[in-house]
């Protein structure tokens, strides 16, 4: 005779995850008209902020002049300040730190002779090493229509490939909703805190689709084909590994941008934080929301 299985008993893991749950509890318990409309009304709020203050364009995607002076140690301010004032024109200074040695680099319009730049700053730093570069309007025109490009085709092919995935328009057109929220409320805040948007931080926003499509994909199938008995059910174990997979990113990224000593680095760093910050109120509720509303509602009972 066979001998009887005995129970397996329970780990350290299982004590982790079942905390885990715990916690999380309180969204499967929401309904989900308020999984829905939270994540609207902050995508609202998003739109009006881009409508008021979009982000300033940076050198590449519009033209203009960087001098860059390396060996200088100095507050970006105040010497933004003193350069405008004898200058006459408004410019940005930001410093950075390099392996072996250090400077800040000096933003201005177009037409700024980079010359007069140099000859202010020599007043304050005459044994500093300079250079400068300039982007004529016409080449950041052509950076901003293709930067424009990558981003639509990106999103068209991340739509083709979550329809022919799921074959079902509700939860594909949810997929793809909160994609695009978490793109508008990452450039918003982008706005509302002066980060540029330049060829780098359109290279994270490119990013972005990628890591936000991710939870929301695992979110969508975890659901629709589930194997548990309740739609909650599914819905806490998808949760639980979505956001041990969403937090350790945001770890990383906050990481890196404490450490970077590059502001593109640190631009591309941040704009994936609030993207990803977005992502959770996104798939966890507005996703979530909309499938449990259509599973309860569907004619089939939700089976795909």
């Amino acid at each position: 005779m066979s001998k009887p299985k005995t129970k397996a008993r329970p780990t350290a893991g299982d004590a982790v995850r079942a905390k885990k749950r715990k916690k999380l509890g309180f969204l499967a318990k929401m309904g989900y008209k308020k999984m829905i409309t939270y994540p609207l009304a902050v995508f609202l709020v998003a739109l009006i902020l881009l409508a008021v203050n979009f982000p300033t364009l940076g050198i590449d995607l519009q033209g203009g002049v960087v001098v860059t002076a390396y060996g200088v140690s100095a507050n970006p301010d105040e010497l933004a300040k003193f350069i405008s004032d004898q200058l006459g024109v408004d410019v940005r200074v930001e410093s950075f730190t390099g392996v072996d040695t250090n400077g800040v680099r000096v933003y201005a319009p177009v037409g700024t002779d980079p010359t007069e730049i140099i000859k202010i700053m020599q007043q304050k730093y005459p044994d500093a090493e300079y250079t400068h570069s300039e982007v004529q309007p016409t080449f950041g025109e052509i950076a901003q229509q293709q930067g424009i490009r990558a981003l639509v085709f990106a999103f068209l092919a991340m739509a083709v490939v979550v329809f022919l995935f799921f074959r079902n328009i509700v939860p594909s057109m949810t997929i793809i909703f909160s994609a695009l929220s978490d793109m508008t409320i990452a450039v918003a805040l982008m706005g509302l805190f002066g980060i540029e948007l330049t060829t780098a931080t359109i290279a994270a926003l490119l990013m972005l689709i990628g890591y936000t499509v991710d939870s929301n994909i695992l979110l969508t199938t975890k659901l629709l084909k589930r194997k548990e008995d309740s739609i909650d059910e599914a819905y806490l174990n998808a949760v639980s590994t979505g956001f041990t997979m969403s937090t350790t990113t945001l770890g990383a990224l906050l990481i890196l941008w404490l450490i970077s000593t590059s502001q593109t680095i640190d631009n591309i760093a941040i704009v994936l934080i609030f993207g990803l910050l977005a992502d959770f109120m996104n798939t966890w509720l507005l996703n979530a929301g909309v499938l449990k509303w259509y599973l309860s509602n569907s004619a089939r009972g939700g089976s795909e």
